[in-house]
């Protein structure tokens, strides 16, 4: 192997790693934890795309329909979500936040980005212009 290669080898495991626990630490940030972090996600893909069919809810969170179908009956149960008819296949519903749902999904976005503010404000001011470079590096990684 070429020196770049193992270089290269090194960066994935020490970036995965940090990556992981960051997103375990951030994620132990939370204001209700009687919601699950797949109800989280599921309510963060509604509030992200809008409302939607339990089918398209579950293609873009990438599980079985089943598995939203109980995730949408636990959400409707708490007062997160209503279900109203389809406007064009009378089999279907569409899902849709309601405002107990936008208040927690903000609250739960107000604690974690408060305690990330905390977190970088012990950093240099060169440390938090390398991550915010380093920010823009990962979406780019994300998105292909």
């Amino acid at each position: 192997m070429s020196r770049t290669t193992l270089d290269t080898a090194a960066l994935a495991h020490d970036l995965r790693l940090a990556v992981m626990r960051f997103s375990r630490r951030l994620r132990n940030q939370r204001v209700d934890r009687s919601v699950t972090l797949t109800h989280l996600a599921a309510l963060s893909t509604l509030q992200q795309h809008g409302a939607m069919s339990p089918g398209e809810l579950a293609a873009h969170e990438r599980v079985q329909p089943p598995s939203m179908t109980r995730v949408v009956v636990a959400l409707e149960g708490m007062g997160l979500v209503t279900r109203s008819p389809h406007p064009t296949d009378g089999r279907q519903v569409v899902i849709d936040l309601t405002p107990a749902a936008e208040e927690l999904l903000t609250a739960e976005a107000r604690a974690r980005e408060a305690w990330l503010s905390g977190q970088l404000q012990q950093l240099t001011v060169e440390e938090r212009a390398v991550l915010r470079e380093a920010a823009a590096i990962m979406g780019k990684l994300a998105s292909g």
